[in-house]
């Protein structure tokens, strides 16, 4: 059986030949140490680089500024930058006495949904994989891509992405498929941090991590790794690393909280932050059809594809946060919408018509469909609901291992942030993390404020 290392390098470890040659020999590394090495690679660079994913995706968007181009066709383009980083990479290995492959997704057998541009991979037949290892090569693989397996239109073979972050969803997968011995993630930082080190300079690289730590850190906006590769490298028991091209630091050792030593348990263990969101919050005075709007409301979210979270219940109002770039969908979607209520919520005829409306400036749709509802006011009551909107705000949150366990840290913060004169516009909680809505411009001052006064910097 060969010893599989699947070993994954990011679009900074990629974009330039001096750090294509220092990843390059990560790989031959391994393969001197007797390890079977199975190398994913990222588009080379990041945004403004000629073959980063978000160039690809500018350049079919300025075919025509007001058309928005077809999921398919998208996909197919994001994957141009893959293939160009798998074939470089092999080539820079060959060039070194190493035998190399460069395999698309597709040649790879990664198989997917056809939900283009965030598609899920349903199954990985790595022959290809095994092949190239028996005969002595290096299997070079684009991640972030897969195919159809088999559509909905009939389509088989149509090149979908994995969406954000999917690279590392790709090497998690193919360690899985192959039973490795394990998954590297190579970056341009040493390993988990304890924060954002363009933040905070005195940011620790954690020596070991469970899976669930990660996962947490990444859904609260730790750029580390994406949440579904260390999902699936759990679900397998797979060891996963994060490491850095650039150096040759052990980096931090991702493994199932079983292996996590006990003193480490109960722990802060970083802290994390979004990007830009949007607070919303609508009034519904009626206790009794308060469930009832509320619920339409989620579920036109959620047909919308809208992500929502800091959800907040109260008797007479529902909140929630949406990420920026989804705000003017969510607000545009509300704005004047009408929800019928029987005098009995959920039966027949209604008897209330409840209908949204934002601040002046921001009710365009409300403004035109609420006169139309006068003719109905001597039979329907309408009654308006009030909506309020907090932009330019972002989410802090404190990861730690067995949050509720961890006594006095939610005193300790907000104490904290309430002398630096911070203010906490919404809070919320999970078993392993506590999440505050603060200002976009006091981000990087309750980062830096929170990891010192939880003593991050300094030890465990």
């Amino acid at each position: 059986m060969p010893k599989v290392l699947v070993q994954k390098f990011g679009g900074t470890s990629v974009d330039s030949p001096e750090h294509r040659l220092l990843a390059a020999r990560k790989v031959i590394a391994a393969k001197k140490a007797g390890c079977d090495p199975v190398v994913v690679v990222s588009a080379i660079g990041r945004k403004g680089a000629p073959y980063a994913t978000d160039t690809l995706v500018g350049e079919l968007k300025r075919i025509d500024p007001s058309f928005s181009p077809n999921p398919r066709e998208m996909d197919m383009m994001m994957a141009c930058g893959e293939l160009i980083s798998t074939a470089v990479m092999a080539t820079t290995l060959q060039s070194m006495g190493y035998p190399a492959i460069a395999l698309s997704g597709g040649q790879a057998g990664i198989f997917t949904d056809d939900q283009y541009g965030n598609a899920r991979i349903v199954q990985i037949s790595p022959d290809a994989i095994l092949h190239a290892i028996e005969k002595g090569e290096i299997p070079v693989v684009c991640g972030f891509q897969g195919v159809v397996k088999s559509g909905k239109d009939g389509e088989h073979g149509g090149v979908t992405t994995l969406g954000r972050g999917g690279s590392d969803t790709t090497a998690s997968a193919l360690g899985a498929a192959l039973n490795a011995m394990g998954v590297e993630i190579y970056t341009d930082v040493d390993g988990v941090k304890t924060a954002d080190p363009s933040m905070v300079s005195n940011a620790r690289t954690l020596d070991i991590c469970s899976y669930e730590e990660v996962a947490e850190m990444a859904h609260l906006g730790a750029k580390v790794v994406h949440p579904r590769a260390a999902e699936i490298a759990m679900d397998y028991n797979i060891p996963l690393w994060v490491k850095s091209t650039f150096s040759d630091h052990p980096g931090t050792r991702i493994v199932a909280e079983c292996e996590i030593p006990n003193d480490l348990r109960k722990r802060i263990t970083g802290v994390a932050h979004t990007g830009k969101i949007v607070f919303l919050r609508l009034e519904i005075e009626n206790e009794a059809h308060k469930s009832y709007v509320e619920r339409e409301v989620y579920r036109l979210m959620a047909r919308a594809g809208i992500n929502i979270f800091l959800v907040s219940f109260s008797a007479t109002a529902l909140s929630f946060a949406v990420n920026q770039e989804d705000y003017h969908c969510a607000r545009d979607l509300l704005d004047g919408m009408v929800v019928p209520v029987g005098s009995e919520p959920d039966k027949i005829p209604a008897s209330f018509f409840y209908i949204f409306k934002f601040s002046e400036g921001l009710d365009l749709a409300y403004s035109a469909q609420r006169p139309l509802l006068n003719s109905v006011e001597s039979f329907i009551t309408v009654v308006d609901v009030p909506g309020t909107v907090y932009e330019n705000g972002t989410m802090v949150s404190v990861v730690a291992s067995r949050y509720r366990q961890v006594s006095g840290v939610t005193a300790t913060i907000f104490d904290a942030l309430d002398k630096a004169g911070i203010k906490v516009i919404q809070v919320a909680d999970s078993a392993m993390s506590i999440s505050f809505l603060i200002a976009e411009n006091d981000a990087i001052k309750a980062v830096r404020l929170l990891h010192d006064t939880l003593g991050l910097g300094t030890g465990v």
